[in-house]
């Protein structure tokens, strides 16, 4: 179990330390399509863990679980990446959603329900919180990938052409920060109490969903169109 110099094993850790791997996963699934498998991503997570067992040095300044979350999110993200794993249909629908959204609480000068909103894309409720449920993992990044490490730089800086509209300079900006909490406070009850609930205390939509009393597959709902709610105020950033 314990190597010569008394800490665990490489075997022992990974024994250890991969239930963490599968609460990462399973976080992670609720936020993705259901083409997603959770085996692709607990295998993913492991290989982030067996990283940083190989690469952490004590007296670094971080706990190995903190590095260790990193890396195993990191490896779950290439992972997602690699495989091009939104559909391209779920992307047309997510824009869909958010151009008719921007345009009818233009026209409401308030929140749009859902049933007004469906009304406008011309879909039945029904469709339009299946389009919802589909959309999520359209708006998954992570503010991790706006830097860069050791290795490879950060996947911004591997993917952008240029460095106009840098998004970590936009997060760093006050104003920034400044809109996108009045545009929170402006949501309507449930979807504040949601965002609140998955983003300050991190609760996962299963506990969410057992503390408003509804389905896990409703609280996607809900935090699909929240975040495509913002993502429609803040357009401009």
């Amino acid at each position: 179990m314990y190597t010569a110099q008394g800490t665990l094993s490489k075997d022992a850790q990974l024994r250890h330390y991969a239930p963490m791997v599968k609460r990462l996963a399973h976080h992670l699934l609720a936020k993705l399509p259901a083409n997603v498998e959770f085996d692709d991503m607990l295998q993913a997570g492991m290989i982030g863990l067996m990283d940083a067992i190989s690469r952490y040095q004590e007296g670094q300044g971080t706990q190995f679980e903190t590095y260790a979350n990193q890396r195993i999110r990191g490896a779950m993200l290439d992972e997602l990446r690699n495989n091009d794993w939104l559909p391209r249909s779920v992307r047309k629908n997510q824009r869909t959603i958010q151009a008719a959204m921007s345009s009818l609480e233009h026209r409401l000068g308030r929140a749009a329900t859902e049933a007004e909103i469906a009304r406008e894309m011309n879909v039945s409720l029904e469709d339009y919180q299946q389009l919802l449920q589909d959309a999520k993992g359209s708006q998954l990044f992570y503010f991790e990938d706006f830097g860069s490490d050791e290795d490879s730089g950060g996947y911004l800086d591997r993917h952008m052409s240029d460095s106009s509209g840098d998004p970590a300079e936009i997060l760093n900006d006050k104003r920034f920060k400044q809109a996108l909490v009045a545009h929170i406070g402006e949501l309507p009850e449930r979807e504040k109490q949601l965002m609140g609930l998955y983003y300050e205390q991190d609760l996962n939509f299963r506990e969410i969903a057992a503390v408003m009393g509804v389905t896990e597959s409703r609280i996607c709902q809900l935090h699909s169109q929240a975040v495509t709610r913002l993502r429609a105020k803040l357009k401009d950033w």
